[in-house]
């Protein structure tokens, strides 16, 4: 067992690739108990499409992908934003609105700069390919996202919950959640870089939908979320390296292999 577990790690490759996964499942797992318990999965989805025209744009001017990708994705939850402002604009409707706009912008780019395998890694990720460089702005990304939550945990708490509340105190639920769509999509663009394109809403959704399986409260789901989302990080890695399989579709089963292991616990104590 030490075998196993230790041979992998001398590589580099795979010390950077774990690092910066786990890092991903942290801010991922945190955010995704938000994400479940505001009914937000669609807007993950939507981001991690939306990032797309960024990637490609940020290769043709030879710039780090994780830039064009934030960049994208901070546009694209501005856009969200304006559009949701006018009266009787629906959220979900001015979501899928930029959602398919940015994702047809970044396919109709792709096709112009190189073929679809050349990209591929876009799509479904490459954490293999992680450089030292990716895991320190992964990091610098990963923590803000974290720092954001844990400043405004009170703040995101109340919104959630009781909206109407919120605001008779002083605050601004818009306010607050239009920060949060800030941070979901800094973490979609770390999600983009460990799974992809495809595959990101796992990340951010399953985590979280597992975890309210055996658990209520929100602290708690959040704790055991994290745990999911990590766990699923490192034996993703460990049976992609050892099988030859894709790291990020490894990834995304396991973590959906501990949703349907939730789920029958949670029907087994139901009983």
């Amino acid at each position: 067992m030490a075998e196993w577990i230790l041979e992998p790690l001398q590589y580099g490759f795979f010390q950077r690739g774990l690092m910066a996964g786990m890092i991903v499942a942290f801010s991922c797992g945190v955010l995704s108990a938000f994400i479940v318990w505001r009914g937000m999965a669609f807007i993950g989805d939507a981001l991690a499409h939306a990032v797309l025209p960024g990637i490609v744009i940020s290769i043709i001017l030879g710039i780090h992908v994780l830039i064009g990708a934030l960049g994208a994705a901070m546009l694209s939850v501005i856009g969200i934003g304006s559009l949701t402002r006018h009266k009787g604009f629906k959220e979900d409707t001015a979501i899928g609105v930029i959602f398919a706009g940015a994702f047809a912008l970044g396919i109709l780019l792709m096709s112009k700069v190189a073929s679809f395998k050349d990209l591929s890694h876009i799509l479904f990720g490459n954490i293999l390919g992680v450089s030292t460089f990716d895991v320190i702005l992964i990091s610098t990304v990963g923590i803000l996202v974290v720092l954001g939550i844990s400043l405004f945990y009170k703040e995101l708490l109340v919104t959630s919950f009781d909206p109407t509340h919120a605001q008779a105190i002083g605050l601004s639920p818009q306010l607050i959640h239009f920060g949060l769509l800030f941070l979901v999509a800094a973490t979609t663009v770390l999600a983009t870089q460990t799974v992809g394109v495809v595959l990101v809403m796992a990340l951010l959704v399953t985590p979280a939908a597992s975890a309210s399986l055996l658990v209520k409260k929100l602290s708690k789901i959040i704790v055991l979320s994290t745990c999911f989302s990590m766990l699923s990080i490192l034996l993703g890695f460990y049976i992609s390296y050892y099988n030859d399989l894709a790291s990020g579709a490894t990834i995304v089963l396991v973590l959906t292999l501990f949703f349907f292991l939730s789920l029958i616990v949670s029907k087994l104590r139901n009983k």
